[in-house]
Order: C-alpha cells, then structure tokens, then sequence
C-alpha cells in the first residue's frame, strides 16, 4: 500500500511538471502561430532610413529557433516588414545590440544592448519605438531574443545608408 501511494505521488509530480512544459511549449503554436501583425510606419515617406537588415536562422541546426524577414530602422523607429517571421515560444523581444555579429554563443545579456519591446505576432510587420536620444550608430544589429530562456531566435545585421 505504501509503495502505491509512494507510486501515485511521484506519478503525479511527474505529471504536473511535464503538463506544464508541455504547455509553455504548446500554447504559442497553438494559440499565437496564426496571428500576422500588419503595423504601418506613419510618414514613411517622410522619415528618414537609417539603416536596413536582413533576419537570418542564427543556426540552421536548430529547427525552432528562426527568423526571416526584413528589418528597416528610422530615426525614431524600428519597423518589421510584412515578410517578418520568426518560430513561435514564450517572451520574444527586439533589442538593438552594439555587435556586428551576433550567433546563438553571443553573451547578449552582457552588452549594452536596448528593450524596444515585446513582439507582438510571430509574422507580419511590427513598429517598436526608439528612446529619444539613442545614438542609433552605435547598435550594428537587430535581435529578436527569448527573454524566458536566454537564446538568440534571429539576428539582422544592419546596414546603414550614407
């Protein structure tokens, strides 16, 4: 009898734990993964383009962990173009990062990159803010960043106009 009650308790516990990774794992695709965000940028014939990237699959080993797409950055801007996308998981944000090239073995957390925000959609064109001031010559890429777990989804390279 005890060794039944000791049975179901672990059973449980095992349960519970794998029901809830599952979940965290399971929620983006199925509830998220559909959602395509269509964000325009006002006055973009007005504004000025600072720079241009391109997202790329940091490691092409890596099945869920990619991104594709283009990244523009205005003066008060960054704008993901409608042919954005990146795999689903939990707490993705834009930061803007000192690095010219960034891969899934970059220290990010460690340099002095910048929280434009939480992604919104996993495809589809989304605008994130710039703080006033930001010396945009300064940030060489464009990351979108699993802040839940630490790991590099999709690096851009910019390229800035002259």
């Amino acid at each position: 009898m005890k060794r039944l009650a000791i049975t179901f308790v672990i059973g449980g516990l095992l349960g519970i734990g794998l029901g809830f990774a599952a979940g965290i794992f399971v929620y983006p695709y199925a509830f998220l993964a559909d959602i395509v965000a269509k964000e325009t940028v006002a006055n973009a014939e007005a504004k000025k383009v600072v720079a241009t990237g391109k997202f790329i699959h940091a490691n092409p080993s890596d099945p869920i962990h990619y991104g594709k797409g283009s990244v523009t950055v205005y003066d008060d801007v960054v704008h993901l173009s409608s042919d954005f996308e990146v795999g689903p998981g939990p707490k993705f944000h834009v930061y803007l990062v000192p690095l010219d090239t960034v891969t899934p073995s970059t220290e990010v957390t460690k340099t002095m990159y910048v929280d434009l925000g939480r992604l919104r959609a996993f495809k589809g064109s989304q605008n994130f803010a710039i703080p006033a001031g930001l010396p945009l010559e300064k940030y060489k890429s464009v990351i979108i960043w699993c802040e839940h777990f630490s790991v590099l989804i999709s690096p851009a390279r910019l390229e800035f106009g002259t």
